[in-house]
């Protein structure tokens, strides 16, 4: 299997191209991305067209601190998606030591490396700690986060949005901490390209100073707003992605995997080899994920549709 698809999820451009087919024949189930997504409201020419100003970062900013019960010390950059920033704050940093507990998600450490940080992984300046992780799904507490912390650290949060109860918000008051937001995740708009970083002013200033200004584009920030405001969305779509996930684990202890972990937008599986599975669902035209550090894992999204339900059923079977 090409070692493309054990980077991360979305290489579905690489997929039509091993396995054939369109875009349209695939079903994505290498991302964890709702695949019911936030409807987007029909835009105003004008937001096209105008940069975007400061009253609509601030709207932006505002219904995210309600949103997530921001703490008002607490200061807000919004940014053209989580990822963005995940690339940025190392080169930002003057540390060059960082600490990411693994299994997790690679690109952190990627980010790091390129800013030539050395890994360590204990008493590092800098921490990494994904909540919940990707792709167990493991959830960090409080107490033991503050343990580890020494200059700065980074919780990047882009799959909590799930079960709110699990986030660490508080900690973005204290002095060094930065907690990453990813909104194309829950609202199901990847491509909006939005995120944000939480924390201080002071830990915040070098990455608003790097960002420069309109780092949102005003459909963004348009889009944000409402969603984020939408909480009755929210709340249904929360339920919704339970009885999904409930779901597939159903369906695949019947295809003999063992459920590992995961969230309500992902799920992750032991299977006797992942490469196979793959192999099989791509000849299928669907997506799956897994990783190049074990070879028994295998991460699925949700399906959503009744059709796509039926046609990760069939592959299953076959």
């Amino acid at each position: 299997m090409n070692e493309i698809f054990t980077q991360h999820g979305g290489k579905l451009s690489a997929a039509i191209k091993l396995f054939g087919g369109s875009s349209s024949d695939w079903l994505d189930l290498s991302t964890g991305i709702n695949p019911r997504e936030y409807p987007i409201p029909k835009i105003n020419p004008e937001i096209w067209k105008n940069l975007p100003d400061e009253a609509s970062f601030s709207d932006l900013e505002k219904a995210a601190r309600n949103f997530w019960n921001i703490p008002g010390e607490t200061s807000i950059i919004s940014a053209s998606g989580a990822s963005a920033l995940i690339a940025l704050i190392p080169r930002v940093s003057p540390s060059k030591t960082v600490s990411i507990p693994s299994p997790t998600y690679s690109e952190h450490a990627i980010s790091f490396r390129a800013a030539d940080y050395r890994q360590i992984e204990e008493n590092a300046e800098v921490q990494v700690i994904v909540n919940p992780n990707n792709p167990d799904g493991n959830v960090w507490n409080a107490e033991d986060v503050l343990k580890r912390h020494r200059k700065l650290t980074i919780i990047d949060e882009s799959f909590c949005d799930t079960v709110k109860e699990n986030s660490l918000i508080e900690l973005s008051s204290l002095a060094g901490f930065i907690i990453l937001k990813s909104f194309g995740k829950f609202w199901g708009l990847g491509g909006l390209r939005l995120g944000f970083a939480l924390g201080l002013e002071q830990t915040l200033k070098p990455i608003r100073q790097a960002l420069g200004p309109w780092q949102v584009s005003g459909p963004a920030l348009n889009i944000g707003t409402l969603a984020l405001k939408d909480l009755n969305w929210a709340h249904e779509n929360r339920q919704f992605l339970e009885k999904q996930s409930a779901r597939l684990d159903t369906l695949m202890n019947k295809h003999n995997a063992k459920v590992i972990g995961g969230t309500s937008l992902f799920r992750l599986y032991h299977v006797d080899k992942a490469s196979s599975v793959f192999e099989k669902l791509a000849l299928k035209k669907i997506l799956s994920r897994t990783f190049n550090y074990n070879q028994s894992w295998l991460r699925l999204g949700m399906p959503g549709s009744r059709t796509n339900w039926l046609k990760l059923q069939e592959a299953l079977l076959e």
